[in-house]
């Protein structure tokens, strides 16, 4: 196994506890959180599981406080309105760890609640365990003093993580990206294709606006825009939008309207591994892309009292994971004002028609891939536990 960065020397604690508690209030956690579950249960079969998580972890073995849809809130302004409803969330999540005194706390991305979490249940000794880095290295180095306080392994899925961390002397793990256990055993292109289109001899443009109704709606509608210019100067085109699991496909059908575009639910791999390119909200649905290959624009945008907030916290130059990881700009992003149709449609038609660096992209995004790791994320996390904490 890999060295462990950060402090050295931790001693392993040991529990009776039959529990643990996991946090995980991101759909985009809602994987790697399953892949994670299975090891915990393979290994310690009557162990039980509780907490915050979404559909996938629930079949796993979770047993989940409240509904996955209730805690999927993007943005700073955004939150305010369930301001107490996360209030009263934390405070039973606390409640519940004070009795069942779990042998560990394992936390995954959403640092708004869980750092809030971890500092209130630091005091009973219950070793925290983070999965999947908070972004602090783009926009809050500030928390970088209190996750050193009260995180006691850091699992990273990024290796740039696991050196950030490491010259902040917390101690870090780098376990792999779960995209890789994901999409490992996904068929060619050509067969991703077919799935998705039949019969066409045409290009193939996917859209991924997200995975939570509020940059759905913020992002859907003006990528449909984008596509009526799109297909106005290169007629032959598909465009198929992925639609999230959870989300009221009627929702969808009155964004795209007239528009001629597939809608497809439960395919997005196939849409992603068959599109000659892709127009994608910046997250995660950027790293997935950037495995297959495949070429792709990135948009962002959000309330403006959010964005106004986000442009004065972040540090970095690019805001998209794929660039983040990369170390430099190679796919373009559109970001706030800068992602309307015609700025989308441009960028699409220069890409797809300038095949040198169609060609240039496609390298650059398999090195993206080389950084991802070897797979077996799950385990490589569960393996890092186990050297900290005896589970069962």
């Amino acid at each position: 196994m890999p060295k462990v960065a950060g402090r050295p020397g931790r001693l392993k604690v040991m529990s009776n506890s039959g529990s643990i508690f996991i946090s995980a209030g991101d759909p985009s956690a809602d994987y790697p959180g399953k892949l994670l579950i299975d090891e915990i249960t393979r290994a310690c079969p009557k162990i039980e599981i509780l907490g915050l998580g979404g559909p996938k972890m629930q079949e796993a073995g979770l047993s989940a406080m409240v509904a996955h849809k209730e805690l999927a809130v993007l943005g700073f302004w955004e939150i305010v309105p369930k301001f107490f409803f996360f209030r009263r969330l934390l405070k039973k999540a606390v409640q519940i760890i004070e009795e069942k005194r779990p042998a560990a706390v394992i936390l995954l991305d959403y640092p708004g609640f869980n750092l809030r979490l971890a500092s209130r249940i630091k005091h009973l000794k219950i070793p925290i365990i983070y999965y999947i880095s908070p972004q602090v290295w783009a926009w809050g180095k500030g928390r970088v003093k209190t996750i050193r306080e009260v995180v006691d392994l850091m699992m990273v899925i990024f290796p740039f993580e696991e050196e950030f961390y490491s010259r902040h002397d917390i101690n870090a793990r780098f376990t792999g990206h779960p995209v890789v256990d994901r999409y490992r055993s996904m068929p060619a292109r050509e067969v991703c294709r077919a799935k998705v289109v039949k019969n066409s001899g045409k290009k193939l443009i996917g859209l991924l606006p997200g995975s939570r109704l509020q940059e759905i709606k913020r992002m859907l509608p003006v990528m449909v825009e984008a596509t009526d210019l799109i297909g106005r100067e290169m007629p032959e085109i598909d465009f198929v939008v992925a639609a999230a699991d959870g989300i009221d496909e009627k929702i969808i059908e009155r964004m795209i309207g007239q528009s001629k575009i597939h809608i497809w639910r439960g395919l997005t791999p196939e849409i992603i591994g068959g599109a000659d390119l892709v127009i994608t909200s910046s997250g995660t649905a950027t790293i997935e892309t950037a495995y297959f290959g495949t070429p792709m624009v990135v948009i962002y945008k959000t309330g403006e009292l959010t964005y106004q907030i986000a442009r004065r916290l972040v540090k970095l130059d690019a805001i998209g994971m794929v660039n983040i990881v990369a170390g430099k700009k190679i796919v373009p992003e559109l970001i706030q004002h800068e992602a309307d149709a015609s700025s989308i449609a441009k960028e699409t038609i220069g890409l797809l028609q300038d095949h040198a660096r169609y060609d240039q992209m496609i390298s650059e995004l398999l090195k993206v891939r080389e950084k991802l790791g070897e797979g077996e994320a799950g385990r490589r996390a569960f393996e890092a536990i186990a050297e900290l904490v005896k589970l069962c």
